[in-house]
């Protein structure tokens, strides 16, 4: 899919080079990102705030890939194509969320709440009710 992104961004005309072509690049490319970031991370609702985010990023291709058919950059068949690319790759996305899920790893070591960083709190003090 990232190919495919690619290679339909460097088609388009040099007008779009900084609109539509890098858009389509930027959110193929953060699917893979993405999924590697939250493969370094050592609580699984953490690492799975990252897959959600390349899941968001697989619609948004799916999304740049609409766009460049229903402006007439790309045919019908290379649309359907590409559609299969991104329902195949949500498909494997959705499986490695839940097979994540079940192994909830990280659980034991930081509990089962996300990884925060411990700071000062920002409480405000309570104002003085106004008296009429």
């Amino acid at each position: 899919m990232l190919r495919e992104a690619y290679a339909l961004a460097a088609r388009l005309p040099e007008f779009e080079k900084y609109g539509l072509a890098s858009q389509l690049r930027r959110a193929a490319v953060s699917v893979t990102l993405n999924i590697a970031e939250g493969y370094g991370r050592y609580h699984y609702l953490d690492s799975l705030r990252f897959y959600y985010m390349a899941r968001g990023s697989l619609t948004e291709t799916l999304g740049g890939f609409v766009a460049c058919w229903t402006i007439g950059y790309s045919s019908e068949a290379e649309l359907s194509h590409q559609r299969q690319l991104v329902h195949s790759a949500l498909r494997s996305l959705n499986g490695y969320i839940r097979y994540v899920r079940k192994q909830r790893q990280g659980e034991e070591l930081f509990g089962d709440r996300l990884l925060r960083e411990e700071g000062p709190s920002y409480i405000l003090p309570k104002l003085p009710d106004n008296e009429d």
